[in-house]
């Protein structure tokens, strides 16, 4: 399969974006007990309250209460948008009690073309009173194991989920992804996965999301944000993600110059 963004309706890593309409049909309406993000769990109601749901079809996260992270190929472009909205506070997108708020402009990566850069930033027309997550500012936490999570397919090919699922990856090293992706950008792009046997990913409908783990306080911090990847958890084709260390300078410029 060709390396795609994880994004509308195309085949990308396990949690990739998948559009959200009103009244998309949603697939495991069980009450989430069968819900797999791919290889993964139905998250609990306010285990990752900074979660964000976008209805372009992409996942993100709250860096302030009125400013979401996402992937730059979640937008087009910079300036005045009211087009978006954004919906938290829930695992459940059907849930009467969400909290939605619709965006007022929108802050692409300066520079980004397609390849690397993939980060953005979504003002909001009201603060959301739901807990932030902070970004990694240094590489220190670019090891050992993180959290996934979104709203998209629990399988290459599948239906975007109506719960939030969750699931955890290993980092896989620069020099390790490389002979999965030639194109790497390093430094730019982090990968995480099973490399070996696979069957855990993120997937359509997970662009722009958050990867995370505990700091050395035991609080959550990001990582990385769902960029793409070829297919869903295939075996010896690891997740693609923003590296968000590398840009934690300009997401707080880009953060400030929208007003946070």
């Amino acid at each position: 399969m060709k390396q795609v963004k994880r994004t509308a309706a195309v085949g990308a890593v396990a949690l990739s974006a998948f559009s959200l309409f009103p009244g998309a049909a949603f697939a495991h309406d069980d009450g989430g007990k069968s819900a797999k993000i791919v290889g993964g769990t139905k998250a609990e109601q306010g285990e990752f309250p900074f979660m964000v749901r976008l209805s372009m079809g992409c996942g993100g996260a709250l860096y302030t209460q009125d400013i979401v992270l996402t992937a730059a190929h979640c937008v087009d472009g910079s300036g005045p948008n009211t087009d978006i909205t954004a919906t938290a506070g829930v695992v459940d997108l059907e849930d009467s009690s969400a909290v939605t708020a619709k965006s007022t402009e929108v802050l692409q990566a300066p520079g980004y073309n397609g390849t690397g850069k993939d980060w953005a930033l979504i003002k909001l027309d009201k603060k959301i009173d739901l807990p932030t997550m902070p970004i990694a500012e240094t590489d220190a936490y670019n090891n050992g194991d993180f959290t996934i999570a979104g709203w998209g397919a629990d399988k290459e090919g599948g239906d975007q989920q109506r719960y939030l699922l969750k699931a955890s990856v290993p980092f896989v090293d620069d020099a390790t992804c490389k002979n999965a992706y030639s194109n790497l950008v390093e430094k730019e792009e982090l990968c995480a996965g099973l490399l070996d046997q696979g069957g855990v990913d993120t997937c359509q409908g997970d662009s722009g999301g958050p990867m995370f783990r505990k700091d050395d306080s035991d609080k959550w911090i990001q990582v990385g944000i769902v960029s793409w990847g070829e297919g869903c958890a295939r075996p010896g084709k690891p997740g693609v993600y923003t590296e968000v260390s590398n840009f934690a300078e300009d997401i707080k410029k880009a953060a400030a110059e929208l007003g946070a």
